[in-house]
C-alpha cells in the first residue's frame, strides 16, 4: 500500500512564490536571500534581503496584472541570467500566472515557437523580437528596463489566491527533436521538493547556495532559488564568465557551503582549478545532476578536494527524485535511492506495470501520486499517455535496482542505439571509453553505414598531448565489451555539442557514417 506525500483532491490554498519567500521574510527579512556576482574579487552587485526580494516581487507581480494580465496567461522569460529573471519568474507566480523560463540564447525562430506553442500573453526579452514587427495580434513585450521600473515601481499587489493544482509554471524540454514540448507544473511542484532538502542537499538555513547554471533550466530555478529560499538560506547567482578556473575564487569570496552544477562543470574544474581543500574552504559538498558523469570523476574530486559530490537523477516533468546525499553514501555505478517519501519502482518497458524484481532492467517508474510531477504536457496529450502506465509515471529513463534500493541508470529509453540488431546503452559504452587514459570526454550514437545497417560511432574529445590513436581506442573497447557494443567507428573531435546548461546534446552528432 503506497502513502502518497500529497493527496490532489485536497487541493489547498497554496502559491509557489509564497511558500518560497514570504517565511524567510517574517522570519529573518534582513538575511541576504539573493547574492549578484558580476566578477571574482568584486563586491557582490546585488545583495537582495528576504524584505527588498518580496518586495520586488510583489511589485512586479502588481505591474505585471496592471499591465492586463490575466490568471493563468503565460509569460515568457527570455532575459540574461540575472536577477531581474529570478524576479520575473517568482512575481508571475506570486501574481497567478504562468512563468514560461526560456533560455536568452533561443533564436527568434525557436522563440517564436515557444511563443505560438504556449500562447503566451506576454513576454520579456532582452532584445528586440523582429518577428512580431507588423501583426495585428501580438502579445505585451517588457524589456529589461521595463522589468527594473516594476521591481522598483510597481503596485504592491497580495500573493494571489491560488490553489496548489493550479498552473505555475511551463517549462519546455531542451528540445532534441524539431518540436520542443512544454511541461506544465503545479504550485504543489514546490511542495514535491521536499523529499530533497535532507534527500539530496542536507540543506540548513546558514547555507549559501552557489549555482554554476542558468535559469531557464528546472535544475537552477529549483535547485539555485526554490529550495533555498523556501529553507531561509542564501542563493548566489554568479553573472560574469563562465571561465571553469574561476569558480573556487567565487564559493571562496561568496563562502558558498553547497555549489551545483553538472559533471562538466566538475570535470573542467579538475582541469582548469584549484580545488584543493584550501582553495575551496567554506564548501560542506557539490550537488551534481543533468548527465551522467565519468565513472572516476567522484574519486578524483573526492581525493583532491576533500568533499563529496551528492549526484541525483530528474527530469523536468518532476526535477530530482533519486539521489546520495550526505546519509545515503555513494554505491559506485549507481545515481543513488529514491527520496524518502517518494514511491519509485521499475517497471517492465512492455507488459504489465507490476514492479520488476531487484537487478532486472525496466523502465523507472514514479508513482503519479508524487507532488512533483507535472500537470502533464502543454497540449499533448497523445504524448501523456505515452508515459502514463497505470499508477505510475515513466518518463524514459531506463534502469535497474538493487536489494537495497540503490538504482543504476542504464540510458534514455528512447536514446538506445539498436547496432547490428542489439539494443546497446550509450552511457554503458561511454562509461568504458571514459576510464581510456587518453580520453577526455565521450559521447556514443547510432551510426547509418547503410538505410538498413547500423553500428556504434564514439565521438572523442581527447586529453591535451593524447594521441588521437582509433586503433588503440578499439582495442580498449574491445577488451572490455562485448564485440556488439564496441564502436565501429572513432571519430575525434575538439569538443561535444552541448546545451546552453552544459548538457551533451546528442542531437548535434552526426549520424551517418563518415567518408573519410
Amino acid at each position: 500500500m503506497i502513502t502518497p506525500l500529497y493527496t490532489p483532491a485536497e487541493n489547498p490554498p497554496f502559491n509557489m512564490a509564497r511558500y518560497c519567500i514570504e517565511t524567510g521574510t517574517l522570519a529573518t527579512p534582513t538575511k541576504p536571500a539573493l547574492i549578484v556576482l558580476s566578477a571574482p574579487g568584486a563586491p557582490p552587485a546585488e545583495i537582495w534581503t528576504y524584505a527588498d526580494l518580496e518586495d520586488a516581487v510583489l511589485r512586479t507581480a502588481g505591474a505585471l496584472r496592471q499591465a492586463g494580465l490575466k490568471p493563468g496567461d503565460r509569460v515568457l522569460i527570455r532575459l540574461d541570467n540575472t536577477s531581474a529573471y529570478a524576479i520575473l519568474f517568482f512575481a508571475a507566480i506570486a501574481a497567478g500566472l504562468v512563468a514560461l523560463p526560456a533560455s536568452n540564447q533561443l533564436t527568434d525562430p525557436e522563440a517564436l515557437f515557444l511563443l505560438e506553442d504556449s500562447g503566451a500573453a506576454a513576454m520579456a526579452c532582452a532584445t528586440s523580437f523582429l518577428p512580431l514587427d507588423g501583426k495585428d495580434t501580438a502579445p505585451l513585450v517588457f524589456s529589461p528596463d521595463d522589468i527594473a521600473r516594476m521591481m522598483r515601481e510597481g503596485p504592491r499587489m497580495a500573493y494571489a489566491p491560488t490553489r496548489a493544482e493550479d498552473p505555475a509554471f511551463l517549462i519546455y524540454t531542451s528540445g532534441t527533436t524539431a518540436r520542443p514540448k512544454g511541461v506544465l507544473h503545479a504550485h504543489r511542484c514546490a511542495i514535491g521538493r521536499r523529499p530533497m532538502y535532507q534527500g539530496w542537499y542536507g540543506l540548513r538555513a546558514e547555507d549559501r547556495v552557489l549555482h554554476a547554471g542558468a535559469f531557464n533550466w528546472t535544475f537552477t530555478l529549483g535547485v539555485g532559488l526554490t529550495d533555498p529560499w523556501a529553507n531561509g538560506a542564501t542563493a548566489i547567482v554568479y553573472t560574469g564568465e563562465k571561465d571553469p578556473a574561476l569558480w573556487p575564487s567565487l564559493i571562496r569570496q561568496s563562502e558558498a557551503t553547497l555549489f551545483a552544477g553538472v559533471p562538466g562543470v566538475f570535470r573542467q574544474m579538475l582541469k582548469y582549478a584549484d580545488v584543493s581543500p584550501a582553495a575551496i574552504t567554506p564548501l560542506r559538498h557539490g550537488l551534481m545532476a543533468g548527465e551522467a558523469p565519468p565513472p572516476d570523476l567522484f574519486e578524483e574530486w573526492a581525493a583532491r578536494s576533500g568533499r563529496e559530490i551528492h549526484e541525483g537523477l530528474g527530469m523536468s516533468e518532476l526535477s530530482t527524485y533519486i539521489s546520495t546525499s550526505p546519509s545515503v553514501p555513494r554505491r559506485a555505478g549507481t545515481v543513488g535511492k529514491a527520496q524518502p517519501g517518494r514511491h519509485v519502482a521499475i517497471v517492465p518497458v512492455d507488459g504489465p506495470d507490476e514492479p520488476l524484481p531487484p537487478d532486472t532492467e525496466g523502465l523507472i517508474a514514479v508513482h503519479r501520486s508524487d507532488p512533483g510531477l507535472m500537470l502533464g504536457y502543454w497540449n499533448r496529450p497523445a504524448e501523456q499517455a505515452e508515459v502514463t502506465r497505470g499508477e505510475w509515471f515513466v518518463g524514459g529513463d531506463l534502469g535497474t535496482m538493487d536489494a537495497d534500493g540503490y538504482i543504476t541508470h542504464t540510458g534514455r529509453n528512447n536514446e538506445v542505439m539498436k547496432a547490428l540488431g542489439y539494443r546497446v546503452s550509450p552511457l554503458e559504452v561511454e562509461a568504458v571509453l571514459a576510464a581510456h587514459p587518453g580520453i577526455a570526454e565521450v559521447a556514443c550514437a547510432e551510426l547509418a553505414v547503410r538505410a538498413d545497417v547500423h553500428i556504434v560511432g564514439a565521438f572523442v574529445v581527447m586529453k591535451d598531448g593524447a594521441a588521437r590513436d582509433p586503433e588503440t581506442i578499439l582495442a580498449f573497447a574491445a577488451e572490455r565489451l562485448a564485440a556488439y557494443k564496441c564502436p565501429r567507428e572513432i571519430r575525434f573531435v575538439d569538443a561535444l555539442p552541448r546545451t546552453a546548461n552544459g548538457k551533451i546534446r546528442r542531437a548535434g552528432l552526426p549520424k551517418t557514417v563518415s567518408n573519410s
